[in-house]
């Protein structure tokens, strides 16, 4: 397994040929699909050369009637000789019997047919793979979305949102390519090239073996070419993670972009970015186009020495003849040439595959930085699956840390089912984190949590998490209709239910103005609403699922006096009978609190009821006084 914080591919020479072996693997998992791509290039690969050979027995009985041909001795020939025999000698009597002219036609529809059949089996071969590569794409997609939605919320903390769209993304079609690629590599092209060669090492294995001595070097040459792709292509991809990054960044941000007057410095930065952006892609695009034409150019150098040093030798057996020895002469070597020049076309898709793999390994390396990162909020083997919240939590020595400093050291109290504990204190003291360890978004360094005794590690985490509902501070709403959002994670969810959550959360008389009501689409994050009525849509949300413990981060803090009237009646209404603890900016808010916590720096400093803080004079009274005067 690769570490899900190195790239794979950069400890070990060997990583590329792993990483070539998984793109394998996506490709074969349709065994069936494969399969048929394959036998359908082959049937190509064949019934191309049967039509450029077709010719060639009719050239030279057409000129040279004179000359006898064998019938086939399958005693004394392989395979290969046989069939050529064969047919020279059918053509051969088909001449004898037939006028010329009428042999040139069989001869015309015969490659004809053979170009049709090369052609159809060509698209079958085509149209499997692009179900190969369509199901592939499905698949990895399909991998890093649950992969991106399992991961804890650390893991984003380092990472840029725009990077992990070009990784479902740019990533994803790079792979692509690199499956189409991958199978052209594996069968259509080096068959080509084996069927080629063998070809044309029975007609002159002398000329075969000279024409194939400079191959190597461009080879070598691509092989450079192809690293070189592999290097450009990986800083291309992050370029465009930054890039995205930008655009998302600026698109949320946009309102204080303009009420700053920032316009001009986002966009030097955006253009900064994105030229560099170009500079590489640049860069990459003229590497991957000089695979292709260096390939063609080192294989017409070949072509016009193998047509100088094969005219000698022909030139020489016509000046020199040898009775009854199989030399080279004037239709062999034409077909020879044909058949060679139809050799330099595959040997430059296997160039061109060998690039767009080398982009698409890169791929992988990016896409399993995501994939096999390590997700340390795990489940024991058999967990208990809680059906419902019957006494009490525990937090019992909590303590926490993200790096190396611990952001909790040592908390400790009891929130008695029915009861609501509130935590207050300055801003970065650790109040959301004691709450996040609760769902489990994070897990305890040190210390446990219990529900009804029980460790929540050893609870199943959906059905734990089931038992909660939670209110932040920021409105999360999805670009959907008001019913959607409500309903969101109750799919069978009815409308009298979802009006009567809405009513109970102060947001059914909104909703009943809005143009379509309940099946109005509130825009991206819910822009087309006010804070106050995003946040009653939330409340709204918590209230259908009914979960007998509520989590409240500061729900009320970034809302005006209106609003925050609207939503905290609200949440009155939310919090009765329910188990609560809530995270409280304004401290008018949490007056009734079955017991309140002072957090500062990761610690409870002081804890009581509303009264008994205000009576110790302490950092809440402090506290109070401030927003109360302030």
């Amino acid at each position: 397994m690769y570490s899900s914080r190195n790239v794979p591919g950069n400890s070990s020479i060997f990583a590329p040929v792993k990483q070539y072996f998984q793109i394998m693997r996506m490709a074969f998992r349709y065994k069936g699909l494969a399969g048929m791509n394959i036998l359908c290039n082959m049937l190509y690969v064949i019934f191309n050369m049967a039509s450029l050979l077709v010719f060639i027995p009719f050239l030279s009985l057409l000129f040279k009637p004179e000359t006898r041909v064998a019938p086939p001795d399958w005693d004394r020939m392989n395979l290969f000789e046989y069939v050529n025999a064969w047919y020279n000698h059918s053509m051969q009597m088909y001449i004898e019997a037939n006028h010329p002219e009428s042999a040139l036609l069989f001869i015309c529809i015969s490659a004809a047919v053979l170009f049709v059949l090369k052609n159809f089996f060509r698209y079958l071969a085509m149209a499997f793979l692009a179900s190969i590569r369509t199901n592939v794409v499905r698949d990895i997609r399909n991998g890093l979305y649950k992969k991106v939605t399992g991961l804890p919320l650390s893991y984003y903390s380092d990472e840029r949102k725009g990077d992990l769209m070009a990784r479902l993304s740019n990533d994803v079609q790079e792979i692509e390519f690199s499956i189409m690629s991958t199978l052209e590599l594996l069968f259509r092209e080096p068959l080509a090239v084996f069927i080629s060669i063998s070809i044309l090492l029975y007609w002159s294995w002398e000329l075969t073996l000279f024409s194939l001595l400079l191959l190597p070097i461009g080879a070598l040459v691509i092989s450079r070419i192809g690293k070189s792709l592999k290097r450009s292509s990986n800083q291309g991809q992050t370029r465009l993670g930054e890039l995205l990054s930008n655009i998302e960044e600026t698109l949320s941000g946009l309102k204080i972009i303009k009420a700053f007057t920032a316009e001009k410095m986002v966009r030097e930065r955006f253009y900064n970015i994105n030229e560099a952006y170009r500079r590489i892609m640049k860069k990459l695009y003229r590497k991957r186009d000089l695979a292709s034409p260096m390939s063609e150019t080192l294989g017409a150098m070949v072509m016009i020495v193998l047509v100088w040093y094969g005219g000698r030798i022909v030139l020489g057996n016509m000046h020199d003849p040898i009775p009854g020895e199989n030399r080279l002469n004037g239709e062999i070597f034409l077909g020879f040439i044909i058949v060679f020049s139809q050799l330099l076309r595959p040997i430059q898709g296997i160039a061109n595959a060998y690039a767009n793999i080398s982009k698409g390994i890169a791929s992988v390396d990016r896409i399993n930085v995501i994939m096999l990162a390590q997700n340390k909020i795990t489940e024991v083997a058999n967990p208990k699956k809680p059906d419902a919240f019957k006494d009490r939590i525990e937090y019992r020595n909590v303590s926490f840390k993200y790096d190396r400093e611990y952001v909790l050291k040592k908390i400790r109290f009891v929130l008695e089912k029915g009861k609501t504990i509130a935590l207050v204190g300055e801003s970065g003291g650790g109040k959301s984190t004691i709450a996040d360890l609760l769902p489990r978004f994070h897990d305890c360094s040190e210390g446990e949590i219990l529900m009804d005794g029980l460790n929540i590690r050893e609870l199943a985490i959906k059905e734990m998490r089931s038992l909660m509902g939670i209110v932040s501070q920021n409105s999360i709403l999805f670009n959907e209709t008001v019913h959607h959002n409500i309903a969101f994670g109750m799919p069978g969810a009815s409308r009298e239910a979802v009006v009567e959550a809405a009513k109970i959360a102060n947001a059914h008389e909104f909703i009943r103005q809005l143009e379509e009501g309940y099946d109005t689409n509130i825009g991206d994050g819910g822009g087309k609403l006010s804070g106050g009525q995003q946040q009653r849509l939330c409340i709204a949300r918590a209230v259908l699922q009914n979960p007998p413990i509520l989590i409240l981060d500061e729900a009320t803090s970034a809302l005006d006096t209106e609003s925050e009237k609207w939503v905290q009646e609200a949440l009155d209404k939310l919090m009765e009978n329910r188990t609560t603890l809530v995270i409280a900016h304004r401290l008018s808010t949490i007056r009734n609190a079955d017991e309140i916590l002072v957090i500062r720096k990761g610690e409870i400093v002081e804890r009581g009821k509303h009264r008994e803080l205000i009576d110790k004079a302490g950092i809440y009274k402090k506290l109070y006084h401030l927003q109360s005067f302030g």
